[in-house]
């Protein structure tokens, strides 16, 4: 008897298939407003501990109040992000994710990454920086090619 062999698309073989980012520029915009909305309600309960906490320790715990929002988002963005699933909930609910070019999955350390190299970008570029997903290959944008990952819908 003889093993049957199952060929599975490579990597390569399903970037090269258009379908896989058709509508993943405006997949992502979106996303992202859900995101931030969802972020923005986390801020809800976490804003309201440092509040007590800052009553428990004398206003010392109020100092926190300045990094509240970007160390809530890159939290929330290692969890989802870096998670099994390699999509924000935005993301998933437009049907994109988050993948490496190499293959691999994307880990919570990356993910932070590639949400600072977001800002780091906007900061500098201002939105001009979502420009370079019009150019490049794989629509993808400046801190995707910065750090080989691409978004893609959901197989």
């Amino acid at each position: 008897m003889t093993a049957k062999t199952i060929d599975m698309p490579s990597q390569g073989d399903r970037l090269d298939d258009t379908r896989t980012f058709q509508g993943v520029r405006t997949r992502r915009v979106i996303a992202f407003v859900f995101d931030y909305i969802i972020i923005a309600l986390l801020l809800i309960p976490v804003a309201l501990f440092v509040f007590i906490l800052g009553f428990l320790t004398i206003g010392i715990g109020w100092l926190l109040f300045w990094i509240l929002g970007p160390l809530t988002a890159l939290l929330y963005v290692a969890i989802t992000l870096g998670g099994r699933h390699q999509s924000t909930l935005g993301m998933r609910l437009m049907g994109i994710q988050l993948e490496r070019l190499d293959g691999r999955s994307v880990d919570p350390l990356l993910a932070m990454l590639h949400t600072v190299l977001f800002w780091a970008g906007n900061a500098l570029l201002t939105p001009l920086v979502l420009v370079f997903a019009l150019f490049l290959p794989y629509k993808r944008t400046l801190h995707d090619l910065l750090l080989g990952t691409v978004v893609t819908r959901l197989p």
